[in-house]
């Protein structure tokens, strides 16, 4: 079993829980559960950043585009964009595809929260700011472009489920070697690890903190495997991170889950 730090839905207390990321149960009053038998909140409450292109596979798709106009070099520093509030959404709530859209894109990744204030972070010292990792699905209109930022293809309600729980930072071994998995109705659909990160997950804090300043809850996303699955409407999907847990959510036409608070956290 691994510490954890949840949410309960209609608690504004965080709890203290013991976990098995591995079989996704959790203990609550003393009774081994399985996660999706409790009612989940945001286990998080500062602002969320991802970063693109920072899997390997995915920057090298991109070919000698990246030498092409806007840019005319591969990128310098990190490409960040923001997930706000709106796109917050806990463990089990649905995820709304936008009338019009056919298909979403599903992006597994590592979220980092942090710990405390980090500003001007070396790499050498970055441990000591993370207070420890979730699961993320970084939902996404399908879109080609990056040279712009996305905001209606990557900003929309629910877009951003977290969760159910943050893994304190001491119970994972080595971050840049997680196995990543991804299942869509019960079907494996991709397979990934945070060990193809262009940017590890000590040099990305502090490649950020070096022009901004991350604050105590904030979560920066460690970057999208390539290839990530396409789903639609009735899909189920299952984001399973080793020794972080397992994210589930399902995505539902966005008539249909009007009646849903989307921005998650209900603190």
């Amino acid at each position: 079993m691994s510490t954890a730090i949840g949410y309960l839905k209609g608690s504004r207390l965080a709890r203290e829980i013991e976990v098995d990321p591995h079989d996704s149960t959790v203990v609550i009053d003393e009774e081994r559960v399985p996660a999706g038998s409790v009612a989940w909140d945001v286990p998080t409450h500062g602002s969320v950043y991802g970063a693109l292109l920072n899997d390997r596979a995915a920057f090298e798709a991109l070919g000698g585009a990246v030498h092409e106009p806007p840019y005319n070099a591969p990128p310098q520093a990190p490409i960040l964009y923001i997930k706000p509030q709106n796109t917050v959404a806990a463990y089990g709530m649905p995820i709304p595809i936008p009338n019009g859209v056919p298909q979403l894109q599903v992006g597994a990744t590592l979220g980092v929260v942090i710990g405390k204030r980090a500003t001007k972070v070396q790499a050498s010292d970055a441990p000591q700011y993370i207070a420890g990792y979730t699961v993320v699905n970084d939902v996404s209109v399908p879109h080609e472009s990056v040279y712009r930022p996305a905001i209606s293809e990557k900003c929309r309600d629910g877009f951003c489920p977290i969760g159910p729980w943050v893994i304190q930072a001491d119970e994972v071994r080595d971050a840049d070697q997680l196995a990543i998995r991804v299942y869509v109705n019960g079907e494996l659909r991709q397979e990934a690890s945070t060990a193809t990160l262009v940017r590890p997950v000590s040099h990305l804090l502090a490649d950020v903190t070096e022009f901004m300043t991350l604050d105590a809850g904030d979560v920066l996303l460690v970057g999208v495997p390539h290839g990530a699955p396409l789903v639609g409407a009735g899909d189920r999907v299952k984001i399973e991170i080793d020794g972080v847990g397992h994210l589930e959510n399902t995505v539902v036409q966005e008539d249909e889950c009007l009646h849903f608070t989307m921005g998650g956290d209900s603190r």
